[in-house]
């Protein structure tokens, strides 16, 4: 891995630490042929691992160099054992995740087809405690950037609000969620990096030029738009950044390794337009990969991919 520190006399600086907060489940990825409408289909791959949207984030901010550490609730159960432990692995801090007693860990199984496309069944167990009181908030003053999801938005919402009051980059992965959810985070964040279809939740035009002039408060609103890249406005100013044509085996986890690369970026120091080609080489490499956020790229491999726009041999 490329190092990632800078010299501070003869101390190397640490990388920046990003904090992350939102979804936490133990995900089971079956390969097929192909999706069937009913009935039955064998698969010819399984990985099973701890992710999450801001946790897959976390995984992938640690894998390309940074820090990262993640606010989550779990419950006592073998699956919120295994999450810890698959996290932790990665280098992301779990110490304040909240095990919540007698409640059940979030799961999901995910089907992939030959073509890279994804169904996804998830479970949350809606007895998880939402009040966050718990959160140790203060902490964010030392953060390079917060990142959070919408799964658990009463979380979101202090995350956020203390990110801004501490001069931290706010930045919110908006995926489909409740409009009303969506619209009161979006409203919270510095930096809203819209999916496709929580842009038309957020702006029922699909416009992203009505989308920011609503969200004036915002430095940068942006939507990924898959294969082809991604679109943002910052300070008024339209940017845009095509997708590294590659050939996709998985895309499932490619918007978390998209923002978790973005928000290291933006807490590294870099400008938007850099911040967004970076974190579109980090998912292009990843849709190249079966098993969802393991397939996450090195430093080393998204700079390859820049340099020579390419993806690197393995």
């Amino acid at each position: 891995m490329a190092d990632t520190t800078a010299m501070q006399g003869d101390r190397p600086a640490p990388a920046p630490y990003v904090q992350c907060l939102g979804a936490a489940t133990l995900d089971t990825v079956l390969r097929v042929p192909a999706i069937p409408p009913h009935g039955k289909v064998l698969a010819d791959a399984c990985a099973v691992f701890g992710a999450g949207m801001a946790s897959a984030a976390a995984a992938s901010i640690a894998r390309l160099g940074g820090r990262a550490g993640i606010w989550a609730r779990i419950g006592d159960d073998e699956a919120g054992a295994r999450w810890r432990a698959d996290l932790a692995g990665e280098g992301v801090d779990v110490s304040a995740v909240r095990i919540e007693p007698g409640r059940r860990t979030a799961i999901s199984t995910i089907i992939v087809d030959a073509a890279g496309e994804r169904l996804i069944v998830p479970f949350y167990d809606p007895d998880l405690s939402r009040h966050p009181g718990w959160l140790p908030l203060v902490g964010l003053a030392t953060a390079g950037a917060v990142l959070v999801d919408t799964r658990w938005p009463e979380g979101a919402a202090a995350a956020l609000d203390a990110a801004r009051a501490a001069g931290v980059p706010a930045i919110l992965d908006a995926d489909v969620a409740d409009p009303a959810v969506l619209r009161d985070l979006a409203g919270r964040a510095d930096h809203v990096v819209c999916s496709e279809p929580a842009l038309t939740l957020l702006e029922p035009s699909g416009s992203l030029e009505a989308l920011a002039a609503r969200l004036a408060g915002a430095a940068v609103v942006s939507v990924t738009l898959g294969a082809k890249g991604v679109r943002w406005i910052a300070g008024g100013v339209a940017g845009c950044q095509d997708g590294f044509p590659v050939a996709a085996v998985d895309t499932l986890s490619a918007g978390d390794v998209f923002h978790g690369a973005y928000a290291l970026a933006i807490a590294e120091g870099r400008g938007v337009a850099a911040a967004m080609r970076f974190a579109a080489a980090a998912a292009a490499i990843k849709v190249t990969r079966f098993g969802g956020r393991l397939g996450a790229p090195t430093r080393d491999e998204v700079a390859a991919l820049l340099a020579h726009d390419r993806i690197p041999a393995t």
